[in-house]
């Protein structure tokens, strides 16, 4: 799920060397940390979020396939 947002991320920047994601689990849940460099992270969250929430509903349908319950952080 790591490589799927950071594939993700790294085609929405213009930096996708600083793409950084980190996987954590918290009570059952698998945490995903996005940090992108600052000038791009109004690229990840996209307009109103929609960038941000499509990358979440895309992390949600491969989720459950997997059967596993994922969130997505976009670190500022």
């Amino acid at each position: 799920m790591t490589e799927l947002i950071k594939f993700i991320a790294q085609q929405l920047v213009d930096k996708p060397e600083s793409v950084d994601v980190q996987e954590f689990d918290e009570d059952g849940e698998i945490v995903i940390e996005l940090a992108v460099a600052e000038d791009d992270l109004g690229k990840v969250i996209g307009k109103q979020g929609r960038t941000a929430r499509a990358m979440r509903a895309v992390l949600s349908a491969a989720a459950t396939k997997r059967k596993q319950r994922y969130a997505l952080e976009i670190v500022e």
